[in-house]
């Protein structure tokens, strides 16, 4: 006589990860995956967003030479955009406006600068007559850049010329001691286009000035060229967009997490009709 067992065959369990295999859920992970995608490209969009740059372009713009005119506005303060932008312009230099400029850094060496005033061939905004500061050249030795600025200042008078250079904006004021007077030893020590007006001989109340100055590429006889490098570019942090970027990132990662909790609410639901079908049926 056989006998037969009594208890019942049943099917192993499912497991999550088998309900993971399943294809209705391998393709709910692939739409979780591209929403996860589209989440981090914004993400990734708000992150290039955070950091900005300041000023001109240094591989494009500010090495190839505008005329001043097209570049700046006489009378206006120099703008970040234009500040280190090549420029030429059109006119003389004009004597005997010529002085020398002390701490002048050049390769990291101090030193000085012979610096100067130069017409402008057509006027603009509307003046009599426009000029702008020129700095001309640079010496480590005080007494070969007075030599220099006194030759210049002896010259009867120069030929017109295009000048080639970089403009820079104005430096500060100089510090002056109680009764006014420059501190120190009376030479200038900050290239202030404010404190050469005030120097400059014969210059008309209606006349207009650059804001800034050129910087000339090539020096006048005896002095080196001034070292006047490409300007760097700055930068800014904007914290807003870089938390936009972290929320994105967040939603990324949430839309995987959906999925895989929308996986286990199946899992467990299965798992708690199999014990209910395993219940009845003993």
């Amino acid at each position: 006589m056989t006998r037969t067992s009594e208890t019942p065959v049943t099917d192993s369990p499912v497991t999550v990860f088998g309900v993971m295999r399943r294809p209705k859920w391998i393709w709910a992970l692939v739409l979780a995956l591209v929403i996860a995608a589209i989440f981090a490209a914004l993400g990734q969009w708000q992150l290039s967003r955070a950091v900005t740059s300041n000023g001109p372009n240094p591989n494009a713009t500010t090495e190839i030479a505008k005329p001043l005119d097209q570049t700046a506005t006489a009378g206006a303060a120099v703008q970040e955009a234009q500040d280190g932008q090549m420029v030429t312009a059109e006119g003389a230099l004009v004597a005997p406006d010529f002085t020398i400029v002390a701490n002048r850094l050049n390769g990291g060496v101090l030193g000085y600068w012979v610096v100067g005033r130069f017409d402008l061939s057509v006027a603009q905004s509307g003046g009599s007559q426009t000029s702008v500061a020129v700095a001309l050249g640079w010496s480590d030795d005080r007494s070969k850049a007075e030599t220099a600025a006194r030759t210049l200042n002896q010259t009867s008078g120069f030929p017109a010329e295009e000048m080639l250079g970089r403009y820079v904006g104005s430096d500060g004021p100089e510090i002056k001691d109680s009764e006014g007077r420059v501190a120190g030893d009376r030479v200038m020590s900050t290239m202030s286009i404010a404190s050469l007006i005030n120097v400059w001989t014969d210059f008309p109340d209606t006349a207009t000035v650059y804001g800034g100055y050129i910087v000339a590429s090539t020096p006048v006889d005896g002095l080196a060229a001034i070292d006047s490098p490409i300007p760097q570019r700055t930068t800014e942090l904007n914290w807003l967009n870089i938390f936009y970027a972290v929320e994105w990132v967040i939603f990324a990662g949430f839309a995987i997490f959906f999925w895989y909790r929308l996986v286990r609410d199946a899992w467990e639901r299965e798992r708690e009709e199999a014990e209910v079908e395993s219940t009845h049926a003993t």
